[in-house]
């Protein structure tokens, strides 16, 4: 049944968007702080950073004055369930699908959906059919094509022919390893996907990740060594995420991102998230930094509406929760409560996933760059969101 008063995000689309919107005088961070600016948008594109900026001759103008207060890119999240992950605990633990609102209100304006554990009641036609409806709303939407599992789900039958032919997908993934949950791939077929992978990327212009989910079983980090000392691909075709799981996983991902791999935090990780051997995002940052780790090559991620389970010893479920979207800078709060500068953490959620990720337009706040932007008060609370040029959330007066 049509909820009441039929399709909100739909009924918006046809609204006519203002032309151009100026946000007056912000303490504009790029990532890099640069200070007090205003920014000019029209349409879906920035077009004019600067000081006082008239708003006439910009016609129609909406203008929005946020008085001082931070102005950072829209947050990049490379890894959401999109359309709910779980199913440990039978189909009664099945995840729901996200929410357009949940993503934006969190500050996210550009997600990677990923399929996870279920591949068999969840499809990657219903992640692609996600991902567009999610875009129609406003946002910005990419996927893998995959499951935890070997063979990976496709929409075209093969991993080279998703790259080529459909425009969301990035990649293969999230391949489950040193998990229990697994199929236990070997690393010569971890290594086959990633030329196919590397073959599709290279064909549509496309990165070509094999996005591997990192479960906390004894083989760790191995079959990722195994491919990178037996096969000629490069460090950057394998993005390992959930590397904060455990502090041995932690320390063979910083060896890894020194050799030039990519490596992604879960900002739900930790104790507080069912793991008692997890490392949180903040303490994870302190560790990285100490070890020399090229702070160009970390991300974060959510891990949204994906279960957080938690089994015992004998592997039966014990537990499980859902993750949020809103943890993203969540974790992000936390690493600055430790008194690191925004501009130091900020490029793990914004301009780091937009390089590996090939999103040109993305991650920073320039002319000729998407108009995604996220307004924090004084608190680092999120206040003011807009994707595309459209201002979607707002609690400024």
């Amino acid at each position: 049944m049509m909820p009441a008063g039929g399709l909100p995000h739909l009924k918006n689309r046809h609204e006519t968007s203002p032309q151009a919107t100026l946000v007056r005088s912000a303490d504009l961070y790029t990532p890099d702080p640069v200070g007090v600016c205003d920014v000019l948008a029209i349409g879906e594109k920035i077009v004019r950073i600067g000081r006082d900026i008239p708003a006439d001759g910009w016609l129609p103008c909406q203008v929005i004055d946020v008085r001082g207060k931070r102005l950072i890119p829209g947050l990049i999240d490379g890894h959401v369930h999109l359309i709910g992950g779980g199913g440990e605990g039978g189909p009664v633990t099945r995840a729901p699908e996200i929410e357009f609102d949940q993503l934006i209100r969190a500050g996210i304006t550009t997600a990677v959906g990923v399929l996870g554990f279920d591949s068999v009641t969840r499809h990657m036609t219903s992640l692609l059919a996600k991902a567009r409806a999610l875009e129609q709303e406003g946002m910005t939407t990419y996927l893998y094509s995959g499951g935890y599992q070997l063979p990976p789900q496709t929409i075209t039958g093969d991993i080279i022919r998703d790259l080529v032919l459909i425009d969301k997908v990035l990649g293969a993934g999230e391949i489950a390893i040193s998990d229990h949950r697994s199929g236990h791939p070997q690393a010569h077929e971890l290594a086959a996907l990633a030329a196919q992978a590397r073959i599709g990327g290279i064909l549509s212009g496309k990165p070509g990740l094999v996005h591997l989910h990192l479960g906390d079983g004894r083989t760790g980090f191995q079959p990722i060594r195994q491919i990178m000392d037996e096969t000629d691909l490069p460090p950057h075709q394998l993005y390992p995420t959930h590397i904060n799981r455990k502090t041995k996983l932690l320390s063979d991902a910083a060896e890894f991102a020194r050799q030039g791999g990519y490596i992604d935090l879960t900002a739900a990780a930790g104790p507080e998230f069912g793991e008692p051997e997890g490392v949180t995002v903040a303490e994870s940052f302190q560790w990285l930094r100490r070890q020399q780790v090229p702070m160009d090559r970390v991300t974060i991620s959510s891990d949204a509406n994906g279960s957080l389970p938690v089994f015992d010893q004998q592997g039966n479920l014990v537990d499980l929760e859902v993750s949020k979207p809103e943890v993203l800078w969540r974790s992000v709060q936390s690493i600055m409560k430790t008194g690191v500068s925004l501009a130091n953490v900020l490029p793990w959620v914004t301009a780091n996933p937009a390089k590996l990720l090939g999103l040109t337009g993305k991650g920073r706040i320039q002319a000729g760059a998407d108009a995604d932007l996220v307004v924090l008060d004084e608190e680092d609370e999120i206040v003011a969101v807009m994707a595309r040029g459209r201002l979607h959330f707002s609690k400024l007066s």
